[in-house]
């Protein structure tokens, strides 16, 4: 199978950026959508941002404006680049690709956002 590894997660201060990758196994981005969701305890994993292979994008309104998803060149690697973060951005970020049936999810990274 695609697998999907995730870096970049971390603590931060309020105010403050992260950028969140995601690498993929092939260029398989040039063909599948990408997302990343996150999840807290307790709560559905919600949609944060999806950028489709055609490249259109799609932002949570509670992201918006402060987050922006990309693609590499290669298609290799999926970004999230985060900035002013806030304390309700803490959670258990997540890469996804799909294609029709298939799904593919990385192993989470997280990010938490503190004083």
């Amino acid at each position: 199978q695609v697998q999907l590894v995730e870096s970049g997660g971390g603590l931060v201060q309020p105010g403050g950026s992260l950028r969140l990758s995601c690498a993929a196994s092939g260029s398989i981005f040039g063909m599948y959508d990408g997302a990343w969701y996150r999840q807290v305890p307790g709560k559905q994993r919600e949609l944060v941002a999806g950028v489709g292979a055609g490249g259109s994008t799609q932002y949570a309104d509670s992201v918006k404006g402060r987050f922006m998803i990309s693609r590499d060149d290669a298609k290799t690697t999926v970004y999230l680049r985060m900035d002013n973060l806030k304390s309700e951005d803490t959670a258990m970020y997540y890469c996804k690709a799909h294609l029709g049936s298939w799904d593919y999810w990385g192993q989470g990274t997280q990010v938490t956002v503190s004083s």
